[in-house]
């Protein structure tokens, strides 16, 4: 504290100095000292111009501070200043602001780095009036559209008109389309475009995101190829690793000169679990082929309350049983062309589903409904079962993934596979109380 006020101090010093130098002028003159009047008169206005030089002094650090603050310049180093005692907490202030810009600096560096290696055209615009300036170009953008990094919203328009035309025609609100864009004067891509739009800070920005359908293909692709074979090298090592085990027993078994009973009955409880194992391993490959060799959909035109009609007759006998109400609020009849045999085992699927999901319910409720819009059927499968899992709602449609110890888990790959081949698809839907798949369907 007595740092802080030690430059107020000496000024009050300096002031009462001058203070008491006129009244001992004053004095003087009033006792007619004419030449120690003029002298006395020299010191106080050598102190007046002294008291100037300093307080002249000391605002000039103060705004060479709040100047260099103001600048965003922090290449100074006040704490070898002479004075820096005397302004410490000016000075503690601008090493503070200087560390700051410092760690934004940082951050804003590392960011950069982060977009510029990114596989994915990124492009940030900051509004100023009403221009549109380009904050941020990363070098994927800028090298594979063959673009300079320019400034300018304008300048941006010159390269890539295509792509600057639908922005423009949805006034910088979010997009997200597919466009096509002739890379380096070669053939036309397709890329998926994304761009969202936010203020921070009274500051107003435009994100836009390019990323080419083959890069999203391959990498959806490869994450597939991924999950398919940590399922079958899982369900192979299951099976060949007892029936390895096995065989070295048996090998060891009948190589003995005698066999006892026990080492019978060994023998017959190996080959009989080798074969189980072996029909395990059989169904799993019967499985994958019904998923790889699925045919192709022999449409012909069914209604849709032909449709439900066949799948609800085949599963009314196993909602008796379990006492399952069935709420069916489908009044439309649109037509639909479908392979009615494949999109009654999607159905069948997806209801069989709903009664295992039921089974520790008490009032077990499935509901279906359907709507039409926009040349589309969609029609929903919904119970009020205890619903799937948050962390595996990701993997439901993976081939062979199963909760039920008595599953096959191709159900809903399977039909998955059915939709799409009819160029629909199947999406699942969480609500308060009801877990939903949404079938969607070209209306003829």
């Amino acid at each position: 504290m007595f740092k802080a006020l030690k430059i107020y101090q000496l000024l009050f010093l300096r002031i009462l100095l001058i203070l008491v130098n006129a009244g001992i002028l004053i004095w003087l003159l009033q006792n007619e000292l004419i030449f120690t009047t003029v002298f006395a008169f020299l010191i106080i206005l050598l102190l007046v111009i002294e008291i100037y030089f300093y307080l002249k002094k000391a605002f000039l650090i103060y705004d060479r501070t709040i100047t260099s603050i103001l600048q965003n310049d922090f290449t100074s180093d006040f704490s070898k200043h002479k004075l820096y005692k005397n302004y410490s907490n000016l000075f503690k202030l601008y090493e503070n602001l200087k560390n700051k810009q410092n760690e934004e600096v940082s951050k804003d560096i590392i960011y950069r780095s982060i977009l510029n290696n990114i596989e994915t055209g990124i492009i940030i615009l900051q509004k100023e009036e009403n221009d549109w300036n380009i904050f941020l170009m990363n070098d994927y953008f800028s090298k594979h559209f063959d673009v300079p990094k320019v400034s300018k919203w304008k300048y941006l328009k010159n390269q890539l008109h295509s792509l600057c035309a639908i922005i423009e025609e949805e006034k910088f609100q979010e997009i997200k389309t597919s466009l096509e864009i002739r890379v380096n004067h070669q053939d036309t891509q397709t890329f998926v475009l994304q761009t969202s739009r936010s203020q921070v800070y009274n500051q107003d920005f435009f994100i836009i995101v390019l990323d080419s359908i083959q890069n999203v293909v391959e990498k959806k692709e490869k994450e597939a190829w991924g999950n398919l074979m940590k399922v079958i090298s899982h369900e192979l090592l299951n099976s060949i690793t007892p029936i390895r085990s096995l065989s070295q027993n048996l090998q060891d078994l009948v190589q003995q000169e005698t066999i006892s009973q026990e080492d019978r009955d060994d023998m017959k409880n190996s080959v009989a679990t080798m074969l189980r194992r072996s029909d395990h391993l059989q169904q799993f490959i019967e499985s994958y082929r019904k998923l790889a060799m699925l045919p192709s959909p022999k449409k012909e035109k069914v209604t849709l309350q032909k449709l439900l009609k066949g799948s609800l007759d085949i599963m009314s006998p196993l909602f008796k049983e379990e006492n399952i109400e069935v709420t069916n609020t489908i009044s439309m009849n649109n037509w639909l062309n479908i392979d009615s045999q494949q999109m009654e085992q999607v159905l069948i699927n997806l209801l069989t589903n709903c009664i295992y999901a039921l089974n520790d319910t008490e009032q077990k409720k499935v509901f279906i409904s359907a709507e039409a819009k926009e040349n589309r059927t969609f029609i929903t499968i919904a119970d009020n079962g205890k619903g799937i899992e948050t962390e595996i709602e990701n993997k439901i449609f993976l081939p062979f993934f199963t909760t039920r110890k008595e599953g096959a888990g191709i159900g809903l790959t399977l039909s998955k596979s059915i939709i799409e081949s009819h160029g629909g698809y199947l999406v699942y839907r969480k609500e308060a109380e009801k877990t939903s798949f949404v079938i969607c369907l070209l209306t003829d």
